[in-house]
């Protein structure tokens, strides 16, 4: 049965609409298991009930139009169970119902699997036999490991809302004030239109729309095509004389799938009946792959992969064409599947208002890259009906990971206000700029900026940053083709230094591996993030790491401020005498060159939990620590922060996490060494004030966060921090943890930097 099983998972995974792959699911189930009825039925909570969507077997009149009521019959008893059920004979069991007319009645054994995605149950998966039997543990097992396949297909289709029977995707109806939950990404309220983006660009993801103008789909349509040729001919050319003859003539076919007389005619045609150019291509490369997927022949079976590979190509044409249509001279909000950093670097700022993503989670790289921007945004919105808001108003509440559709005027007037009042606390914090962080005792504390970009200069002083507390290095390498020459990082570098002189300057190692790669220095592995990465990287290519550490030293020579290094993703004292040898070489060298430069300080980024073990002997042999609470607390949980599923389990207020950050700061005093945190926790409220009571001396956080905690540092007491950390680590939850912090900071006054509520006339409707 396995090679039955990986075959059907293939298959499934080829298919690009829901509809085709339950078809697929109940043939080649009842092909593999021999059985007499294979079945899908899914919940359909609008009506209450478990409709039937598939079937090989019983009547198939009934599919689509034959239903049970929930908590009817067996296919609710496993749904309501969330577990398999395994009967001889069904009719014997008392949630037995017969459902007349689809000839279900001459099938007693039964077995029924739920379809379960993200806990909640799709729906249930059946086989039924002529035989009195149970079905044994293998069958048993394979049915469960095709539904957790199906399942996934489902949720994503639901989503979408591309589920057959149970929605109708071509007549969308988005209620009024309609509420969708995600993930807090970026703070601050959005209103504005709808613009839908897609990436990864896959052709399933499509959807429809209705059309306006079939002479406009089809020059859209020509343009892309005409797009999609010359880069294959480019390609063709560039692998000119380097590959045989044999793989240059995959662009030969390339070529010929985008004849006139192949792909695009057909596609051509399907627009010319109605169709918009997106959905007309995905409905003929659907056809296309299939057809060559169902050869026996394995060479005509590869093929199918080739038509797909076409398709995307010409599907990233016409998106970007269809976007040269939008008016983007107002406000716009973003939406699609995965928003990455280069979609939102390629909107212009000024009209961009909000951002929002079923996937991804609160410290996801676009979400951090969102706050920087200050840029209201939601991630993790798996229920968002992307394809149905196209064009739609929408309010994006990054306080509270909420997404508003078609709001109410009473709804948009409430929201409009909220945005106002921000406005106004923001204007009152733009007067602390030059105003020191200092709480009410005396207590000195630095706030210090992460930057990537040299566009973020500017906003970070501003802001009144006094220093740079990390400066991500790979961000410089990742927008380039190639490994940036010493000088280009020179140049680089030394940009930030002049714009913060005499303010100290940090500057993180080349950090690449895990959820950061470059194109042309690709890392594949099974577990990045438990891979090679950061220091690791770095260390096993000291070519890379002293011409680093070069232009670093290089970039601050003549200038007052203070060079920081820090060495990421330490785990040992190894790695720490192997990198400080490598930065004393490189700053021996820039002074026999005749550089007028100081030794720069050498620390550490503390974001394992060896580390927080070691912290004390890292404090020892170097100048400075850094925690990088992100990666620590991802570490710390086994939480992968860019993962929606488990994104809940993400908290910077367990209990583990605050016990480490109190352990590295008493660690680093004990060794009379600075201590500092370049995490997203810095820039939070509850965050800032418990590391300023565990005497941490530096805050290093988004440009757009500075005000907020220099606000709330100056209005406590280091005595009021201390009595709430002490309560807070005698503490063992999380959730009691973070209601806690918010009663406090409502106690202290600072109610202003809580996010607000809508008010219950709301609640209701949404």
């Amino acid at each position: 049965m396995l090679n039955s099983l990986r075959a059907i998972i293939q298959e499934v995974h080829s298919e690009s609409e829901v509809g085709r792959v339950l078809e697929v699911i109940v043939e080649r189930i009842h092909e593999a298991m021999g059985v007499d009825v294979c079945s899908v039925y899914l919940c359909d909570d609008e009506n209450d009930r478990h409709l039937l969507v598939a079937s090989h077997g019983l009547d198939p009149e009934a599919i689509g139009n034959t239903a049970l009521k929930k908590g009817e019959g067996l296919v609710s008893y496993v749904a309501g169970r969330a577990e398999p059920i395994n009967l001889k004979n069904a009719k014997l069991h008392p949630r037995f119902k017969l459902i007349e007319g689809i000839g279900e009645e001459i099938f007693p054994s039964f077995l029924g699997v739920p379809l379960i995605s993200a806990r909640r149950v799709h729906g249930v998966l059946v086989v039924q036999g002529q035989e009195e039997r149970r079905f044994d543990e293998q069958e048993e097992a394979f049915l469960v490991t095709l539904g957790a396949q199906l399942a996934g297909v489902i949720a994503h289709a639901d989503a979408m809302k591309g589920v057959p029977f149970v929605h109708q995707p071509s007549q969308p109806q988005i209620p009024v004030d309609a509420r969708f939950q995600g993930l807090r990404g970026a703070p601050g309220i959005a209103h504005a239109r709808a613009i839908v983006v897609q990436a990864p660009l896959q052709p399933e993801s499509v959807g429809r729309r209705e059309v306006t103008d079939i002479d406009q789909e089809l020059e859209q349509f020509e343009r892309a095509l005409a797009q999609a040729r010359e880069e294959i001919a480019a390609l063709a050319g560039r692998l000119e004389g380097r590959v045989g003859k044999d793989e240059q003539a995959v662009f030969d076919a390339y070529q010929h799938m985008l004849d006139d007389n192949s792909l695009p005619a057909e596609i051509r045609a399907k627009i010319r009946e109605g169709s918009w150019a997106q959905g007309a291509l995905l409905e003929v490369v659907s056809e296309h792959s299939r057809a060559f997927a169902n050869f026996e022949d394995e060479y005509l079976r590869e093929r199918a992969a080739d038509v797909r590979s076409i398709g995307r190509r010409l599907l990233d044409g016409l998106t970007e064409i269809g976007r040269e249509q939008r008016d983007l001279s107002e406000g716009i909000i973003i939406i699609g599947e995965e928003i990455t950093a280069d979609i939102v670097a390629g909107f212009d700022q000024k009209y961009l208002k909000g951002i929002v993503s079923t996937r991804g989670s609160a410290n996801s790289h676009v979400a951090i890259l969102a706050r920087a921007l200050n840029v209201p945004t939601v991630v993790g919105a798996v229920d968002l009906p992307i394809l149905d808001l196209e064009g739609q108003e929408l309010i994006v509440d990054g306080h509270y990971g909420r997404v508003f559709a078609s709001p109410s005027k009473q709804l948009a007037d409430y929201f409009e206000s909220v945005i106002e009042e921000e406005a106004e606390f923001n204007d009152e914090l733009t007067a602390l700029k030059d105003e020191p962080c200092e709480t009410r005792d005396g207590l000195r504390i630095r706030l210090w900026v992460n930057i990537g970009l040299a566009s973020d200069l500017t906003r970070s002083l501003d802001m009144g940053a006094e220093g740079i507390g990390l400066f991500r290095t790979e961000v410089p390498f990742m927008t380039s083709q190639t490994f940036p020459t010493e000088e280009e990082q020179r140049l680089i570098y030394r940009e930030q230094m002049e714009a913060f002189n005499p303010r100290p300057v940090t500057m993180r190692t080349l950090d690449i591996g895990g959820d950061k790669s470059l194109s042309y220095f690709p890392i594949r592995e099974d577990n990045p993030f438990l891979g090679w990465r950061g220091i690791r990287v770095t260390l096993d290519h000291p070519d890379i790491f002293i011409a680093q550490a070069r232009a670093m030293i290089a970039a601050n020579a003549d200038l007052e401020c203070q060079l920081r290094i820090m060495l990421p993703m330490i785990s040992n004292l190894l790695e720490i005498e192997e990198a400080c040898a490598l930065i004393d070489r490189a700053y021996a060298e820039s002074r026999e060159e005749g550089l007028k430069v100081k030794r720069p300080q050498i620390g550490a980024m503390i974001e394992v939990p060896a580390a927080v073990y070691q912290a004390r002997h890292i404090a020892a042999k170097l100048d400075f620590l850094a925690v990088g609470s992100n990666d620590l607390t991802q570490y710390m949980l086994a939480v992968d922060r860019n993962n929606s599923r488990v994104a809940d389990l993400y908290q910077e207020l367990h209990p583990a996490v605050i016990w480490a950050l109190r352990e590295v700061a008493v660690a680093a005093h004990r060794e009379s060494k600075p201590i500092g945190i370049c995490g997203e926790m810095a820039g939070s409220a509850a965050g800032a004030i418990l590391l300023v009571a565990m005497g941490y001396d530096v805050l290093s956080m988004s440009a757009s966060n500075i005000p907020r905690i220099k606000w709330v540092l100056r209005q406590i007491s280091l005595m009021q921090a201390r009595k709430i950390l002490a309560r807070v680590l005698r503490m063992s939850d999380a959730q009691e943890i973070r209601e806690f912090m918010r009663k406090q900071i409502l106690s202290l006054g600072l109610e202003r930097m809580m996010p607000v509520h809508v008010p219950e006339v709301f609640k209701a409707s949404a």
